[in-house]
Order: C-alpha cells, then structure tokens, then sequence
C-alpha cells in the first residue's frame, strides 16, 4: 500500500471524510485501520461503553473503536491512521477486511477521484434494537437504499 489513495476534508455525510486523490480501481487496499490495540475492558474504562453500547455519544461523540477480534480493539484516535475518518454509508464503495489481525479498507467497485470512501459500519450492540437504539446510530449517509441506522441489519431466523 504504499500509495496514498486519500485525502481527509470536510463531508457532506458528517464531519471530516476521506476522499479519493484518484481513480481506485475496484479490489484495490486503500488503507490499513491502525490505532491503538487495546481490550474490550479498556476501551470500556476509556470510553464509557457498557455491554450495550459502543460509546457514550453524550460524553464524546467521536471514538474510533474497530474490532478485530473478541480480544482486541483498534482505538483509531489513539496515532491512528486517516482510515478513521472513512465514513458510514448503506450503499458503500469500500469494505472492511480482517486478515492477520489487521484491517484493511479495499475498494467494492471503482471509484472515482474526489469520491468520498465509505463502508458499511454494521455495528453490533445485540438483539434487543431499540428506537433509541436506532437513533443513537442514526444514519446520515443519503443512500437510495439507507436503512436510517449504522446498527448491523438483523438477522432473521
């Protein structure tokens, strides 16, 4: 990876986002997820987080926490890369992926320069999905087929 692909300004989705410096070939890995490594157990001590929530959006409202297993998390504010401003989108053109404890960010399809990088955060906080719930993790990212919430969809039985 030794391209840089992106470039982090102002988004229309939220806040900062990454964006395209050129055109990215679909398959290509734009960046890897770096941080931190600490446990569930910190991060909770850290952040607030309780068994429900990833953080406590009262307290602060911007914590970059990826999972790459049940040991370890990510905290991306913590000498983080600029893969933590890659923003939500229902409809994304990037994907996550976990290969020897490291995440990566690859590109789902081509993308063009000056397109904002995005991936589908799926968050996980259990079964019982609240409205508050879906309100905490409300969507922003203006896709045709948005679901409203960054929480992970359902799995039906």
């Amino acid at each position: 990876m030794p391209k840089n692909y992106l470039k982090v300004r102002p988004s229309s989705i939220e806040g900062s986002g990454a964006f395209a410096l050129r055109r990215i070939p679909k398959g290509t890995r734009i960046i890897e997820y770096t941080g931190e490594r600490i446990t569930s157990v910190l991060a909770q001590s850290r952040y607030g987080v309780d068994d429900r929530y990833e953080k406590d959006f009262d307290e602060e409202p911007h914590v970059y926490l990826f999972t790459v297993d049940d040991d370890t998390i990510i905290d991306g504010s913590v000498d983080g890369s600029d893969a933590r401003f890659i923003n939500h989108s229902c409809d994304p053109n990037c994907e996550a992926v976990i290969e020897n404890r490291r995440i990566y960010i690859e590109a789902l399809r081509k993308i063009e320069e000056g397109e904002e990088l995005t991936f589908d955060y799926q968050l996980d906080i259990g079964s019982d999905v609240t409205d508050e719930d879906k309100q905490r993790y409300a969507c922003c990212c203006g896709a045709a087929n948005c679901r409203g919430t960054m929480l992970a969809p359902l799995k039906r039985k």
